[in-house]
């Protein structure tokens, strides 16, 4: 059986850049990414299956009333975005690890639901001003938008405890190896030597 491994943090934090490089670039740790299913139809070339599974949104509440999510939200009516349990359940009966790159709520209720067989990382910013900085420099959303996306951040901070480990991203590639060790002492299988 595999484990899972949890990823959250505020938007600009780095998340998907450093999960995308542990998918990458690290073979021998077996990852599996968790395909998260939304009720929005798809954008572009987004496939279902690969990018998500695309629901209508009564599929989507069927599902929930079948209690088939480890966990989902409705970001705004008729909006849902959540974690099916059969797409991770099969992943970890093939012996991968699942890696989630989720927000910190669904990160925090899925580390509930699996216990010591999950890993929770926080990657948190060096400061809300950073993350200002890198948000205005991404130059992808108006200015009002960054000021949503950093109010969210502080309140999503307040989260970090309830995760096992944070990771502060000063520097990508500090980052990246944190991350890379982070896992590598996870997937371990933990060894009874005595010190001396």
């Amino acid at each position: 059986m595999g484990k899972l491994l949890i990823f959250s943090a505020p938007s600009g934090s780095g998340k998907s850049t450093i999960v995308n490089y542990l998918m990458k670039e690290h073979p021998e740790f077996r990852l599996a990414f968790s395909v998260s299913a939304t009720s929005r139809p798809p954008r572009g070339k987004e496939q279902d299956g690969v990018d998500y599974y695309f629901l209508t949104p009564d599929e989507f509440r069927r599902h929930i009333e079948q209690d088939d999510f480890l966990e989902y939200e409705e970001v705004y009516e008729g909006r849902f975005y959540g974690t099916l349990k059969s797409q991770v359940e099969e992943k970890l009966a093939a012996g991968m690890n699942v890696v989630f790159d989720v927000d910190v709520k669904g990160g925090v209720n899925i580390k509930k639901y699996y216990g010591d067989e999950a890993m929770s990382v926080f990657i948190q910013p060096p400061s809300i001003d950073a993350l200002r900085e890198r948000l205005i420099a991404r130059n992808t959303d108006e200015m009002a938008q960054i000021e949503q996306r950093l109010a969210k951040a502080e309140y999503e901070m307040t989260f970090s405890s309830q995760f096992d480990r944070i990771l502060v991203n000063d520097d990508l590639d500090v980052a990246k190896q944190e991350a890379v060790d982070l896992i590598n002492n996870f997937l371990q299988p933990s060894c009874s030597t005595k010190r001396v």
